[in-house]
């Protein structure tokens, strides 16, 4: 089966969850202001587009210019669609590899590939929702803070951890999981062991050999900064939205309001993040106060926040 046929539908998935949950209507879409939405639309297309040309980027200072730039730009960024449709985001890198992979790059390599671009994007993002904890807890509003910065130095940490120490070490299947495999796979469990294994020393290999020279510390800098910016675009977006309903959110707070948000919506709970995420802009934006999470649907906070 195509894979497509069924990618195009499952991205719709968290789109029908928002508007169950929230009964939105097409008039609540409307009440943003027809000029606003389209123009949050255009930053929220620089964000993805971002992506896309930092994914590229990284292809093709490791492998070389094996396939079109643009092409490469358009799997990353269909890539993105398909997170939204699991819990914590997780899918994009699976896309990006099986395109990897299909186009001729061992698995390691494209596996590789894919860790370096989620690494920059998760370092950018974790940075930023750092930040919106902090200075939510500064504003009085702990539990709000303390959920976000627990989130996201969690994950930061994790990812930045286990990507520089596979510079130094090896990583192989943890023994629990052998025993399991094992036991129940017989030799087609065992084999598959041997290949992961196999797989995770290559992936490993690959980062000894990179991430130590000066045109890895290079391509990591650069597609920090494109994530940096590819996040900002994300809160400009919000901010466009909700000043088309005459609810004022300057640049800075909206970008701490939508990776705040972001953070929480990380949580393995709905498909998406899917209402986690509106949960955390409302208790970000509303007086910083855990305890009153409230914007009255039909109000213009509450449309800009669904936009």
């Amino acid at each position: 089966m195509n894979w497509r046929i069924i990618a195009i539908p499952a991205t719709l998935i968290p789109i029908f969850i928002i508007a169950i949950q929230f009964d939105i209507k097409f008039e609540d879409v409307l009440a943003i202001g027809v000029i606003p939405f389209v123009l949050a639309v255009i930053a929220m297309m620089i964000k993805l587009g971002l992506q896309g040309i930092k994914f590229a980027y990284i292809s093709h200072k490791y492998l070389g210019k094996f396939d079109s730039f643009w092409k490469l730009s358009g799997v990353r960024i269909g890539s993105e669609f398909i997170k939204f449709t699991t819990p914590m985001f997780v899918g994009a890198e699976f896309v990006v590899i099986y395109y990897l992979h299909k186009k001729g790059v061992a698995p390691s390599k494209s596996t590789w590939i894919a860790i370096m671009d989620i690494v920059t994007e998760v370092f950018a993002g974790g940075l930023l929702s750092i930040m919106a904890g902090i200075i939510a807890l500064m504003h009085g509003a702990y539990v709000v803070g303390v959920l976000i910065l627990g989130i996201s130095i969690t994950i930061t940490s994790l990812w930045m951890v286990l990507f520089f120490l596979s510079s130094r070490r090896t990583f192989q299947v943890p023994k629990i999981f052998v025993s399991l495999t094992k036991r129940f796979g017989k030799e087609k469990g065992a084999k598959y062991i041997d290949q992961t294994n196999s797989w995770m020393e290559e992936v490993c290999t690959m980062s000894r050999k990179n991430l130590r020279t000066t045109e890895s510390k290079k391509v990591f800098t650069i597609s920090f900064l494109f994530s940096l910016a590819s996040w900002s675009f994300y809160g400009i977006s919000f901010m466009i939205i909700a000043m088309g309903t005459g609810y004022i959110v300057g640049i800075f707070d909206s970008i701490m309001a939508v990776m705040g948000a972001n953070a929480i919506a990380n949580l393995p709970i709905t498909v998406g993040g899917s209402g986690l995420a509106e949960f955390g802009i409302i208790a970000y934006l509303n007086n910083l106060d855990p305890f009153h999470l409230v914007i009255p649907e039909g109000t213009v906070a509450w449309d800009a926040v669904i936009g």
